[in-house]
């Protein structure tokens, strides 16, 4: 079945994805579009893989407050300072925020749990995110990552709450 450029458009403007990638993943996924958006994920996890030993130097501190009573403090790092004032790469820093303030991770990692966490507390990577429950913020910055074609890390978070 010949991939139509609507459908390269729909799969371009749901993942930001390159227009030869979502051709491609089109061509062998047959036109269906869920499975060609599998396709996409996939390749991104892969690239994120190949990109993991990086240094992630540049980036920015992204501050949200939510309802002057919860304030948040986010460090996301990348590779360039180019993809650090993309809005991609902004709304990202935002996204982050904003799960920092909702669900009040106890570390960024597993890896990196304090000793004092409570049990059953979950790391921001490992959190479902409140945007979409069916993927995990880890998930949320592969799709970034997939997309931009640089790693991205989250460095470190604070958040201040009122009473506490």
């Amino acid at each position: 079945m010949p991939v139509t450029i609507d459908q390269i458009k729909e799969l371009r403007a749901e993942t930001g994805a390159g227009v030869m990638d979502c051709r491609q993943a089109l061509t062998e996924s047959d036109g269906d579009i869920e499975r060609a958006r599998l396709l996409l994920r996939e390749k991104g996890i892969a690239t994120a893989n190949k990109r993991a030993d990086r240094t992630a130097g540049q980036g920015l501190i992204h501050s949200y407050i939510h309802g002057g009573r919860i304030g948040v403090l986010v460090d996301l790092r990348c590779e360039t300072d180019f993809v650090a004032k993309t809005p991609q790469f902004e709304e990202l820093a935002h996204d982050i925020a904003m799960q920092v303030a909702s669900m009040n991770p106890a570390s960024v990692s597993a890896d990196n749990m304090p000793d004092d966490a409570d049990e059953g507390a979950v790391a921001l990577l490992d959190q479902e995110f409140i945007k979409d429950g069916s993927q995990t913020i880890a998930d949320r910055i592969n799709d970034v990552i997939a997309s931009i074609g640089e790693k991205i890390e989250v460095a470190r978070f604070t958040r201040y709450e009122m009473g506490e």
